[in-house]
């Protein structure tokens, strides 16, 4: 049987950057709240808000109780942290009012479709924190759609010009369950070390802009984008 396109992408991905798979991963609300760090930093800042978040206040309820710029002040490493702060405080508050506990572990027992929709139900919570809660926390296979995976898909031609949320649909009906987790991975780090949103880096070889050799696409021969330049 041939191999589908995005099979084909999965593969190259894979050769190149080795092929993920999922082991253990946080606590559920553990993860919805480093989600939330995560949105518009880097990995290393995520991990130290998160670090210094958890290691100031101990428990969630601690967190849930405390006053938005005690918590802000602990985030502060991670960026937007007037931003982020009040929306954590929001969602420990939400999931209490709701559950009667800061319990989700719940949800690891409830089916995709329901247990999106629940964290859809949250302020500030979306499709991609939703999914990465699922997929990071359960190993489920549920596809996170960050800027990456959405720019590196539309170039391939994967999926055409729509909305992040589109395209979770879209991307998610095309790839086998077992190639959700290292799909995600690896399309972020190509789109952080080669398929840039300025300059991607579509050349195997030295370019004049360059003093090394420039480490070059493995995905040139699936990309409408690189076909087309």
């Amino acid at each position: 049987m041939e191999t589908s396109r995005i099979e084909r992408v999965c593969d190259r991905l894979d050769e190149r950057y080795g092929r993920k798979e999922w082991e253990s991963g946080r606590p559920i609300l553990d993860e919805l709240i480093y989600t939330i760090l995560s949105q518009n930093t880097s990995a290393g800042n995520c991990d130290q808000a998160f670090r210094a978040l958890t290691e100031r206040f101990g428990a969630w309820e601690d967190v849930m109780r405390a006053p938005v710029e005690d918590i802000a002040d602990a985030i502060r490493a991670g960026g937007l942290a007037n931003r982020k702060a009040p929306r954590i405080k929001r969602i420990l508050q939400q999931v209490f009012e709701r559950q009667g506990s800061l319990d989700l572990d719940w949800l690891a027992d409830a089916p995709d479709a329901e247990a999106i929709d629940y964290l859809l139900a949250f302020d500030g919570v979306g499709r991609k924190t939703a999914a990465c809660v699922l997929m990071f926390a359960l190993g489920r296979p549920v596809l996170p759609v960050d800027t990456h995976v959405h720019r590196v898909a539309t170039r391939l031609g994967l999926i055409g010009k729509c909305s992040a949320d589109a395209a979770h649909d879209l991307l998610g009906e095309m790839l086998p369950a077992d190639r959700v987790y290292s799909f995600h991975v690896n399309m972020v780090a190509h789109g952080r070390r080669v398929c840039h949103a300025r300059g991607p880096e579509c050349h195997p070889e030295p370019v004049e802009c360059h003093p090394e050799p420039v480490e070059g696409c493995v995905l040139k021969g699936e990309c409408r984008y690189y076909g087309e330049g």
